[in-house]
């Protein structure tokens, strides 16, 4: 056997044997803390060194002066290894223990920032930590105000509903005593209060559907000019009932990939909320355009304008701009009269079509004269 063959011999066998036991040690700690484990791997590193220069210096023809200072210099280095792999190790276990306490601060929601005091690893864990405690705190900013529009969403239907329920309770009461003085009015009075509860149960059953994913569109070719012409037709009795004058523009042949039903109630949705708000002898107007991808359709009308918080607003559940609950007068016409739910439907519908909606102040001089509706839609029906 050569010497080259005898001293790779003995080193394996001497590293072999330290590696063995370090493994036995580290399955005995393995619960314990990560320095234990980088302590280990820096003792068996250092045994390794020192048993294997020992046995080779011991089948070596060295004096025991010569082996004295292998041994001396071995030692000095394994110790240096060892301290440098303890300090290192309390590191690595100072600065999990800071990202452990960085993960219990996003789950009880307090802010996270990252840092460029720990290695690379560490860091992007970090950084994927201030990520993801900025997403939980969009989450809960969202689920917030969801709460907070189906509470006032819950406060306001209950409103709605009780006032007609309880005028109709009085009419009947009133027409089953026979102390009615004009019959027919009541009559009248009731079908309309009827009727408008109806028109919310099914705006409700509406947004339900929008809100669970359930609302499935259908896209087909549409030309918009007979889709306006029809939205204007159906909102005529209406607007002329309040001496609001309604118009349109629509570029000839101008044709849009919609589900049919959705696109018109977004449409009627529209008109009849500028009609609501527009004062007599006011203008309701439509009109469409192509634009780069798609088509916008436009309603503008003369509310005056909407204050900007109001206007971040009105696509909200159940807004109507005001604290009020009431209608403007018991007569008040079905088509007009709704819970606020007419805008949060359109917004619905829209964004089904993977379109978008917005609202905008118009007139000249700083003073808003209306609201302009715009509502962008893609020409290629959503995926």
């Amino acid at each position: 056997m050569s010497d080259l063959t005898e001293i790779w011999l003995v080193a394996a066998g001497s590293g072999v044997t330290v590696g063995l036991l370090g493994l036995l040690a580290g399955w005995c700690l393995r619960h314990r803390s990560l320095r234990w484990q980088l302590a280990i791997v820096g003792v068996v590193t250092t045994l390794t060194i020192l048993l294997g220069v020992q046995a080779i210096s011991r089948r070596m023809l060295i004096s025991d002066h010569d082996r004295s200072v292998a041994l001396i210099v071995t030692t000095a280095a394994a110790l240096v290894s060892l301290v440098v792999a303890l300090v290192l190790s309390a590191a690595l276990a100072r600065w999990s223990r800071s990202l452990r306490e960085d993960v219990r601060r996003v789950g009880d929601g307090d802010s996270v920032k990252g840092g460029r005091r720990w290695p690379a690893e560490f860091q992007g864990l970090s950084d994927e930590l201030a990520l993801a405690h900025e997403r939980l705190a969009a989450a809960r900013e969202r689920e917030q105000r969801l709460e907070e529009s189906r509470r006032e969403l819950v406060s306001w239907v209950s409103h709605d509903l009780r006032t007609p329920l309880a005028g109709i309770r009085v009419m009947a009461e009133a027409l089953e005593d026979s102390i009615a003085s004009d019959p027919a009015r009541y009559h009248r009075q009731i079908r309309g209060e009827v009727d408008r509860m109806v028109q919310m149960v099914d705006d409700l059953f509406e947004l339900s559907r929008i809100h669970s994913g359930q609302l499935v569109v259908q896209p087909q070719p549409i030309v918009v000019g007979d889709l306006v012409s029809e939205a204007l037709a159906a909102a005529e009795p209406v607007a002329r009932a309040r001496q609001v004058s309604l118009g349109g523009e629509v570029p000839h042949g101008l044709q849009v990939a919609a589900d049919p039903a959705g696109l018109s109630r977004v449409l009627a949705n529209l008109i009849v909320n500028g009609i609501r708000h527009t004062p007599s002898d006011g203008t309701v107007h439509v009109a469409a355009r192509p634009v780069d991808g798609g088509v916008e359709l436009a309603v503008t009308d003369g509310c005056g304008g909407i204050a900007d918080a109001d206007r971040e607003r009105v696509f909200e559940v159940g807004y109507r701009g005001t604290a009020a609950r009431t209608p403007d007068s018991p007569l008040q016409d079905v088509h007009t009269a709704r819970a606020g739910l007419g805008l949060a439907i359109v917004k619905g519908i829209v964004e089904a079509h993977h379109g978008e909606v917005e609202v905008a102040n118009t007139g000249a001089g700083g003073r808003a004269a209306g609201c302009r509706f715009v509502v962008r839609l893609p020409v290629a029906p959503p995926a």
